[in-house]
């Protein structure tokens, strides 16, 4: 029987010496390649483009070919409003989407995978909600600047489209892609509480959605103290160049919106970290 020589033998004190732990940039680039490789996240971020893009088309085009048929409305017309208005229908996709970031890794078990790789959960949590949260932020921006500047292409006609350098219109446009990464978050965080695919999208599309349309149904007094503090409501007066008396400002009034975000996400975190996988 072949033996094995001292010299042949695997000393521990040959191995290069063990330093410091495993941190957020490795599972950071973990996370990225996680979301970049599954097939759901490039159909869900075409479907946020379509949605946005052809939708801004439509109701740009069609308010500036029926413009003559503006009565009184023209006074407050905002174009800058007019041309991001597919926002409320992109913050439903991308809620879709920080739903799956979260939420996929439960349904298929992969997410022990994940823990036994990282342990901290910390840190598992955080990468998660940074990678999806860059990613978002990115398509958001890029997307509002688009639909910005295709809405006023077509506004251009009635001599009331908004120019990048007006009063208040930076600040709308780079508030349109925020929203859209706030309300990912808010959905990601959702999911972490959840845990649950289906659950966890229903819940957002009521609370961000569903809302307000629940709060129309009130007392126009009632509405008006009502829908500074629903959470789509406050964050999408970020991207309207108006003002309106019974809400706060606008990066008030979104500050209100990233405040749920952030418990949602606070919540998700303890949960993450006490609950088994």
């Amino acid at each position: 029987m072949a033996t094995i020589t001292p010299t042949e033998q695997v000393r521990l004190s040959d191995l290069p010496p063990a330093h410091g732990r495993a941190g957020l940039m490795g599972t950071l680039r973990s996370e990225f390649t996680k979301i970049r490789s599954v097939r759901s996240t490039y159909w869900t971020l075409l479907a946020l483009i379509v949605v946005c893009i052809g939708l801004t088309a439509l109701i740009s085009g069609e308010t500036a070919a029926h413009w003559n048929q503006v009565g009184p409305e023209r006074a407050n017309f905002d174009a800058t409003n007019n041309s991001l208005n597919s926002l409320y229908l992109g913050q439903l996709v991308i809620a879709v989407l920080g739903a799956l970031v979260i939420t996929t890794e439960y349904s298929t078990g992969m997410i022990r995978t994940s823990l036994t790789a990282m342990p901290r959960r910390g840190v598992v949590f955080a990468a998660k909600a940074l990678a999806f949260g860059v990613i978002a932020l990115v398509v958001g921006e890029v997307l509002s600047f688009i639909m910005f500047f295709l809405g006023q292409s077509l506004l251009h006609s009635t001599g009331h489209s908004a120019s990048i350098s007006d009063p208040g219109v930076l600040r709308a446009v780079v508030g349109g892609g925020l929203f859209l990464a706030a309300c990912g978050l808010f959905s990601f965080g959702i999911g972490a509480i959840l845990r649950h695919t289906a659950g966890a999208i229903s819940a957002a599309i009521g609370l961000l959605f569903v809302l307000p349309i629940i709060s129309s149904a009130f007392p126009q007094s009632w509405q008006n103290d009502l829908d500074k503090f629903l959470p789509s409501n406050a964050g999408a007066y970020i991207w309207s160049t108006r003002t309106q008396q019974y809400m706060y400002g606008h990066w008030t009034e979104f500050l209100i919106f990233a405040a749920y975000t952030v418990a949602l996400l606070v919540v998700g975190l303890i949960l993450f970290r006490t609950r088994d996988a």
